[in-house]
């Protein structure tokens, strides 16, 4: 159905997803496999339902772009100093060790060193879509295989930065390339040297740093004070494809080049707004990127010859999984847990079928060769739900997804979550912050981040009605919700959003005035406070103090006055909807509320005369 309409395709694409996924999840195999085996059977060496899915992965590969995008914001200094361990320990010694045993091993087969090298290399990269995917899915993020998994995947992702400049050099020394093939790109680099390409890649790079820093946080300033969600999320997309654009300008990987705005990007006060507007288009695209690799896996290949494909993916799934075994345990990484990491990084990568095309190009690669890497990449990216199912199962004991206290996680999970950075949040996130409490802030108004970052404070920019943000921001683990909003009606909305989704949190709430309150109240808020009623009984003291109040009575009085007010508050709070009662409650209980004050106050001040006065002996004595 090479000829068929996009509608025919997308619905072709979207049932297969829809019937299989399900199956696979109910089976316990996970949604991976699932888009996976839907495009096995929908291929063109199945029932051929689709045709060549060359234009479909391209497409597709947008899922992979995005989530290396998603994944960049999360890389920032206080996130790679933390799992240092993990990113250049762990990473590094797994590409390096992996990618010179399976390039001896190709070499024992009779592959020209240059040509087992780039192999060895491109084929030590494992699948950070399924990895992650997969994890997701079984809560094992944060566990040790988890955490060390993720640090190794994003060294192998920054990794291809120098394999993508390293190919065409190796490419410029092999004698057999025709000069028209030794550079690699496309568009306005294709007919020039691999020394060009290679400085137009580092070039790129640091123009996606520069752009990055000082053109797109200024101009997501100036969109966010539109305060259109809309726009927000086009030049969102319009980042992360203008950078894709770019690197595969320079040959390089559009997922790549995401990966770097994504870093660049990630220590912005945009952050959280970034991830809640594209993380939606990623779980569509992802699946559709594992459906065209299970429809591009050529079945043909595998029928013709059969033998020499099993010893390749079982050579592969073998090597990785033993030097990311020993690599672990080296790092004094518990059995099961290294275990569970060498079986998650066995598999190739994405990025293979870039770097692939890339050594097809130079020559350093035959067409026979690259054919029988990539059948072999898609086969074991296939077997790795399975791979880790088997593993699970035989393990089960070992695999808590629950944290281990022992280990610091990636990133802060917050004590508290302050919504609004204005005058009053600022305070009430001050005071936590200088007990020792950790706090995720989120702030709606763009000046406001900008002017509180000037002054070395963290806020991150977003709207925190959206339910997505508050789980970005540590909802589901933080203890208490610090509701700081202007806006008195999006103050309630996300009081109601809060107590429906994370019963979790206490959620202490400012109020506008009483009505306010009484509205917070009532859509589930525990503790409100009304923005002036403090600030008010502070100056009234002092102004009793003026009038020649000691300082301990006029703190008492506002002792006094807070708690009859608040006793009267919480009397009047089943009667506020009810507007001509209200009132007539308000006013007698304001009428009895001063006599108590007032008797109380007296009381007070001839307790404090009493002791005051000198004794009467020594009254006598005078």
């Amino acid at each position: 159905m090479e000829g068929a309409s996009v509608l025919w395709l997308a619905l072709i694409y979207l049932t297969a997803g829809v019937i299989a996924v399900p199956w696979a999840q109910r089976l316990g195999l996970g949604s991976v496999l699932g888009y996976i085996a839907a495009g096995v059977i929908i291929g063109p060496f199945a029932l051929h339902l689709v045709g060549d899915q060359t234009g479909i992965r391209h497409f597709s590969e947008f899922g992979v772009v995005i989530m290396l995008f998603l994944i960049g914001l999360e890389v920032r200094p206080s996130l790679l100093w933390s799992m240092r361990g993990a990113f250049f320990g762990l990473g590094t010694s797994q590409v390096v060790a992996t990618g010179l045993a399976l390039a001896g091993t190709a070499m024992l087969f009779g592959l020209p060193w240059r040509a087992s090298l780039a192999l060895g290399f491109i084929l030590s990269l494992s699948s950070t879509a399924i990895v992650l995917q997969i994890f997701e899915e079984k809560g094992l993020q944060h566990t040790t295989a988890g955490r060390a998994s993720f640090g190794i995947l994003l060294f192998q992702d920054v990794s291809t930065i120098p394999m993508f400049a390293a190919l065409p050099l190796l490419a410029l020394n092999t004698a057999t390339a025709p000069a028209a093939q030794q550079g690699q790109g496309s568009g306005l680099l294709e007919s020039y040297p691999g020394w060009v390409h290679a400085l137009a890649v580092l070039a790129a790079v640091a123009v996606v740093i520069g752009a990055g820093r000082y053109l797109a946080r200024p101009a997501f300033r100036y969109i966010a004070r539109t305060r259109s969600r809309d726009i927000f999320t086009a030049a969102a997309l319009l980042l992360v494809i203008a950078v894709a654009l770019l690197m595969e300008t320079v040959g390089l990987s559009p997922a790549l080049g995401a990966f770097l705005a994504g870093m660049v990007m990630a220590d912005s006060e945009f952050r959280r707004e970034l991830e809640g507007d594209i993380e939606p288009f990623r779980g569509l695209l992802l699946g559709l990127f594992f459906i065209s690799i299970g429809a591009s896996m050529n079945l043909g290949l595998i029928a013709t010859r059969p033998l020499a494909l099993a010893a390749c993916v079982l050579a592969l799934i073998v090597i990785k999984a033993a030097v990311a075994f020993c690599v672990a345990r080296a790092f004094r990484m518990g059995g099961r847990a290294a275990g569970l990491t060498a079986v998650a990084l066995a598999q190739g990568g994405e990025f293979a079928f870039v770097l692939l095309g890339i050594a097809a190009a130079s020559n350093i690669l035959t067409p026979d060769q690259v054919a029988l890497a990539t059948v072999t990449v898609a086969i074991s990216m296939a077997l790795t739900p399975l791979l880790l199912i088997l593993y699970e199962r035989r393990c089960a004991a070992g695999l808590s997804s629950a944290p281990e206290p022992e280990n610091e996680a990636f990133d802060d999970t917050p004590d508290v979550i302050v919504a609004g950075f204005g005058r009053f949040g600022q305070i009430a996130a001050r005071l936590l912050l200088v007990n020792g409490f950790k706090t995720s802030t989120l702030e709606a108004s763009a000046e406001q981040v900008e002017l509180v970052r000037r002054f070395g404070r963290r806020v991150y920019y977003g709207d925190a009605t959206r339910l997505d943000l508050l789980e970005a921001a540590g909802a589901a683990q933080a203890k208490v919700l610090v509701v700081a909003i202007d806006d008195r009606d999006q103050a309630e909305k996300l009081v109601e959003l809060a107590r429906a989704h994370f019963p979790n949190l206490q959620i202490l709430a400012r109020a506008y005035d009483r009505r306010h309150a009484y509205r917070l109240l009532d859509k589930g808020a525990e503790v409100v406070e009304r923005e002036t009623f403090e600030a008010g009984l502070t100056l009234g003291a002092e102004a009793l103090k003026a009038l020649g109040f000691k300082s301990v009575q006029a703190a008492r009085a506002a002792r006094l006055f807070r708690r009859h007010d608040e006793n009267m508050f919480r009397a009047l709070a089943p009667l506020w909807r009810d507007e001509e009662r209200f009132v007539v409650a308000s006013r007698e209980s304001s009428e009895r509320m001063n006599d108590l004050l007032a008797a109380d106050i007296q009381e007070m001040l001839q307790e404090s005369s009493a002791k005051d006065a000198p004794p009467a002996d020594s009254a006598a004595a005078v």
